[in-house]
C-alpha cells in the first residue's frame, strides 16, 4: 500500500539552513515575505503576485505560462529570468499536488516547495536536503539576472570533443588487439584445463602455444564461438579484465548473480573495455563500461522492476494503456496507430550482450527474454503464431510501420529472419491487393516502413554476414515493388569508442544492401559528458549512421545511476547540438539520401563540407514517458525535498497518438536524481563541473520536429479515418 510521508516535523539539516541563509540573503524581498507571512498559504500568494508582476506584460512568456501560446512558438525565444519566472509560478500552481513516487516505493511525495522553503525558514521543518536548496538558490540566481544562459562557441564543442576519440584511431585499434590477445590466452588456457570445452571449438594435439593462438584469432570472426564463450558470471569477468576490477564493484556483480540477474557479456564487446587507462583514452570507455557492470541501485530493484511504459503491460483480452488489442502479451507491442512492434518466439529474444539500464529488464527478469539460445529456438507452432501476428496487421487499418525487434532482431538466425521478412512481405502485399476494392476515403493504410531493432552491429558485428545480407538484399528488392519505400536498420550506439573497424566494414556491407542505418542514443551519464554526444553524431556520420534519438534514460531506481537528468538533454541540446543543424532548404536532400543507401556515408559527407558543419543534427531528443508514446514537451512543476525535479510532460504534437491520449492529460515524472547528485557523478568522472553551469536553469522541454529523413512518403490515396483493433 501506497503511504504518505508527513514532513512537517522533520528537521532540517545543518549544510541546509546554510543553504538556506545564503538563499534569504542574495533575495531580501523573497526574505521580507518568508519571515512576515503566517502561513506558508500567505507566503505563496505574495510570492506569486511579485513573480507574475515581471512577465505578465510580456506577451509570449505570459501566454506560455498561461498555455496559450501556439504550435509555432520556440521556447527557446524565452528569456532566461521568463524561464525562471514560470517555474516558480509552476511550482506554486502545482502546490498540494499529490504524486506517487515510484523511485521511493509505495510513498506519495506531496509537491509543495515553497512549504518546504517556509517550514525551514520558520520551523526548521520540512526535512528539505541540500540539494533542494542548492536548486532554489540557482532558480533565484536566474531570476534575478545573475545567472544567464551563455551558450558555447562552437570552438569550445570542439575541444570537448577532441577528448573522446573514437575506435578507428590507430592507438585505439592497437588498444583494443592487445585486449584480443590477452582475452584469447585466458580462453585458451581455460581449455587447455578442461574448464569450458566444446566439440567445435577445440585444438588438435600437439599445438604449440603460438599456433593456439593462432587458431583463437580465426575463431574471433566467428560468431558462435562469441556467442558460446560469453561471460556468464561475475568472477569469469574479472579475470578476463586481468582482475581490474575493484572489490566494491565485485561484491555488486556477486550480489547479482544472487539476485538472478543474468551475465551474458561477448568476447568481442569484452574487448572494447581497457585494464588500464592510457593517457590518450582517459575515461573514453566509460560509456561502454557502464554498459556492462550493473549498478547496485539496478541489483536492489532487480525482481521489483516493472515495464516503465504502462502500454507495455498486458492483459489477454483486453486494451493496453493507449486502447490497443493485442493479439498476444508478449509478442506484439504497440502505441501508436501507425505503428507495430513484433517480437518473436525465436532467439531474437536473447541479445548480444544485456545492457545495464535495458528498457526491457522486466522481462529479462521474468525470463521472457534470455539468454539460453538452444531452447530459444522457434518450437512447432511458432509459424502458426507467426501468421495470426500477420493477419493481425493486415486487418489493422492505419498501420504503416513495423518494427521487428526483440531482444534483438540480428539475433535470429538467417532462417528465421527470413522467415519473419517472408511472413511481413506477403501480409503487405494482402494489404495492397485487399485495398483495390475498397473505395478512397476507405481504404487501410500499406506498409511503407521495415525497422530491424538491433544492437548487434555494436555487440557483435561478426554476425552481420554475407547470408544476413543477401536477406536483407533480396526483401528490400521484392518489399519495393509492393510499396514498401523505406528500410530501416535502428541501432543503438552510445559511444564514439564502440566504432571499430569491424563495425565500418559491417555498416557498409548493410549500407550496400539498401537498408539505411539510425542510431537511437540512450543518454547514459557517462555519455552525457560535455562534447561526448556531439563526438558520436560525427563519428557515426563518418561511416553512414544517421542518428534518429537521443533517449533520455527510463526507469525507476534501477536506473539511476546511467540516469541523466533530463535539463542535461535539453543543454545539450541547445549548446551543443546546435552545431550540426542542417537548414531547413537542405532537408529535402538528406531525405533523399535514404534512397541511395549505399552511397550515404558520402552524400552525408559532401553536405558536411558544402555546410560547413562538423554532423548532422538530425536526431531528436526524447524520453518514452511512462504514459503513451513519446516527448519532451514538458515543464518543471516541482521539486521533492531531496532535490528531485517534478517534470509534466505533454504529448509530442507532431505525430499521430492512439485517440486516447484526449482522456489521459498530462503525464507527470519524479526525476531519479537531483541535479547536484548528477553533477557530483561528473566530477567523480573527472568532469570540470564549471562547464555545466547551466544546466540549472533548463526546466522547459519542447519536442523538436521530427527531420524529413525520418517522415512517412504520401499515399496516392485516402485512407480511411476509422480505427481497427481499438477500444477506448
Amino acid at each position: 500500500m501506497s503511504r504518505h510521508v508527513r514532513l512537517d516535523k522533520v528537521i532540517v539539516p545543518v549544510k541546509s539552513i546554510k543553504l538556506m541563509k545564503r538563499l534569504l540573503n542574495e533575495n531580501p524581498t523573497l526574505k521580507q515575505i518568508m519571515t512576515h507571512s503566517s502561513t506558508h498559504e500567505a507566503a505563496k500568494k505574495m510570492i506569486k503576485e511579485w513573480v507574475l508582476g515581471t512577465i505578465i506584460y510580456k506577451g509570449p512568456a505570459y501566454q506560455f505560462y498561461r498555455g496559450e501560446t501556439s504550435s509555432d512558438f520556440n521556447v527557446n525565444d524565452l528569456d532566461w529570468h521568463d524561464v525562471a519566472a514560470i517555474r516558480i509560478l509552476d511550482y506554486i500552481d502545482h502546490a498540494g499536488l499529490e504524486i506517487q513516487d515510484p523511485n521511493i516505493k509505495d510513498v506519495i511525495t506531496e509537491n509543495d516547495p515553497f512549504k518546504l522553503l517556509w517550514l525551514a525558514i520558520n520551523k526548521g521543518t520540512g526535512g528539505a536536503r541540500p540539494d533542494f536548496f542548492d536548486d532554489m538558490i540557482h532558480l533565484f540566481r536566474q531570476f534575478k539576472g545573475k545567472e544567464r544562459r551563455d551558450i558555447p562557441s562552437r570552438e569550445d564543442i570542439e575541444e570537448w570533443m577532441e577528448l573522446y576519440p573514437s575506435g578507428l584511431e590507430p592507438q585505439i585499434i592497437e588498444l583494443r588487439e592487445s585486449n584480443k590477445r590477452r582475452i584469447l590466452k585466458i580462453i585458451i588456457t581455460k581449455m587447455d584445463e578442461g574448464e569450458i570445452s566444446d566439440p567445435k571449438y577445440r585444438f588438435e594435439t600437439g599445438l604449440t602455444e603460438a599456433e593456439k593462438l593462432e587458431k583463437a584469432l580465426g575463431w574471433w570472426n566467428e560468431t558462435g564461438f562469441h556467442l558460446k564463450f560469453a561471460v556468464r558470471n561475475a568472477d569469469l569477468l574479472d579475470e578476463l579484465l586481468n582482475h581490474s576490477l575493484d572489490p566494491i564493484t565485485m561484491e555488486v556483480l556477486h550480489d547479482a548473480e544472487e539476485k538472478g540477474i543474468p551475465f551474458f557479456i561477448n568476447l568481442y564487446y569484452l574487448s572494447l573495455l581497457n585494464v588500464n587507462a592510457p593517457w590518450f583514452a582517459v575515461g573514453a570507455e566509460l560509456a561502454i563500461r557502464d554498459y556492462v557492470i550493473y549498478s547496485k541501485q539496478l541489483v536492489e530493484s532487480f525482481g521489483d522492476i516493472t515495464a516503465w511504459e504502462k502500454e507495455d503491460r498486458v492483459e489477454p483480452g483486453k486494451p493496453n494503456a493507449a486502447g490497443w488489442i493485442l493479439p498476444s502479451r508478449n509478442n506484439v507491442h504497440r502505441r501508436y496507430p501507425e505503428v507495430a512492434i513484433l517480437i518473436p518466439d525465436t532467439r531474437g529474444r536473447a541479445c548480444g550482450g544485456l545492457c545495464s539500464s535495458c528498457q526491457r529488464m522486466y522481462n529479462f527478469q521474468s525470463g521472457i527474454l534470455n539468454f539460453n539460445l538452444d531452447k530459444l529456438k522457434p518450437d512447432g507452432t511458432w509459424n502458426q503464431r507467426l501468421e495470426k501476428y500477420m493477419k493481425y496487421f493486415e486487418e489493422d487499418s492505419q498501420l504503416r510501420d513495423i518494427l521487428i525487434t526483440g531482444g534483438d532482431a540480428f539475433m535470429n538466425s538467417n532462417k528465421s529472419l527470413e522467415k519473419i521478412l517472408d511472413a511481413v512481405y506477403n501480409m503487405a502485399k494482402r494489404k495492397v491487393e485487399a485495398n483495390e476494392s475498397r473505395p478512397n476515403g476507405e481504404k487501410y493504410a500499406e506498409i511503407q516502413r521495415c525497422r530491424l531493432g538491433t544492437r548487434i552491429p555494436v555487440y557483435l558485428p561478426q554476425r552481420v554476414d554475407s547470408k544476413l545480407i543477401g536477406i536483407l538484399k533480396n526483401f528490400r528488392k521484392k518489399a519495393s515493388r509492393i510499396g514498401i519505400k523505406q528500410f530501416v536498420i535502428q541501432t543503438h550506439f552510445s559511444s564514439p569508442m564502440e566504432v571499430t573497424p569491424e563495425v565500418k566494414t559491417v555498416i557498409q556491407r548493410i549500407l550496400s544492401a539498401g537498408w539505411i542505418v539510425t542510431n537511437q542514443h540512450v543518454y547514459i551519464a557517462a555519455a552525457s559528458r560535455r562534447g561526448h554526444g556531439a563526438k558520436l553524431r560525427q563519428v557515426l556520420n563518418d561511416i553512414g549512421i544517421v542518428p534518429y534519438y537521443s533517449f533520455s534514460v527510463k526507469g525507476y531506481h534501477e536506473n539511476v545511476y546511467n540516469f541523466a537528468t533530463n535539463a542535461r538533454l535539453i543543454q545539450e541540446q541547445n549548446e551543443e547540438k546546435y552545431i550540426g543543424l542542417v537548414p531547413d532548404k537542405y532537408h529535402d536532400r538528406i531525405k533523399d539520401f535514404s534512397l541511395d543507401a549505399p552511397k550515404m556515408a558520402e552524400n552525408i559527407k559532401r553536405l558536411k563540407e558544402k555546410l560547413d558543419l562538423p554532423f548532422l543534427s538530425t536526431d531528436r531528443s526524447m524520453l518514452n514517458m511512462p504514459g503513451v508514446g513519446k516527448s519532451m514537451s514538458f515543464r518543471t512543476i516541482g521539486i521533492t525535498r531531496r532535490g528531485r525535479r517534478i517534470l509534466q510532460f505533454e504529448h509530442d504534437p507532431s505525430r499521430v497518438h492512439s485517440p486516447i491520449i484526449h482522456k489521459m492529460g498530462k503525464v507527470i515524472i519524479v526525476e531519479s536524481k537531483a541535479i547536484n547528485d548528477y553533477l557530483r557523478q561528473l566530477e567523480y568522472m573527472g568532469e570540470d563541473i564549471s562547464d555545466y553551469k547551466s544546466i540549472w536553469g533548463y526546466s522547459i522541454g519542447q519536442s523538436e520536429k521530427r527531420h524529413s529523413l525520418y517522415e512517412y512518403p504520401d499515399y496516392e490515396f485516402k485512407i480511411t479515418e476509422q480505427y481497427t483493433n481499438i477500444q477506448i
